[in-house]
């Protein structure tokens, strides 16, 4: 499946239409380059679940975690994860890794391809993609 960003105007209603989408999905690996918006498009993800709260990039503190502030949602938190400057997979373990994944909550995984091996089956791969010829965003799931 696609959604197509067209501008940043429109990201708004395209995180809606994936949380419509989503279900009972919990684990989201977002996969793209450098400045492809995927720290933007899980703000708006974060936004459109009922994070009130401001959302930032987690690089350097590895995971963040958002309150849902939404009576439909079974989840409760947002687990935002970053793991770009991680070395070794050890890392993520250290951090508890395993524990955010059985939590029940989002998890919304930034840089996954150095965690791969510890994604479940059931994980939703995102591919972000930036269009050079309109800088729209492609987001295939």
């Amino acid at each position: 499946m696609e959604i197509i960003i067209k501008s940043l105007d429109e990201i708004g209603e395209k995180a809606l239409e994936l949380v419509g989408i989503m279900k009972d999905a919990r684990i989201f690996a977002f996969y793209g380059k450098m400045g492809a918006g995927k720290t933007t498009f899980i703000r708006a993800l974060c936004e459109a679940l009922g994070v009130e709260e401001p959302v930032t990039s987690p690089t350097f503190a590895i995971v963040n975690e958002y309150e849902i502030i939404h009576p439909q949602s079974s989840a409760k938190r947002v687990f935002h994860f970053d793991f770009y400057r991680i070395r070794r997979l050890e890392e993520a373990f250290d951090i508890g890794f395993e524990d955010y994944l059985d939590s029940g909550d989002f998890c919304f995984i930034e840089w996954p391809e150095l965690i791969e091996s510890l994604l479940p089956e059931e994980t939703v791969r995102v591919s972000i993609e930036e269009d050079p010829l309109d800088e729209s965003r492609h987001i295939r799931f």
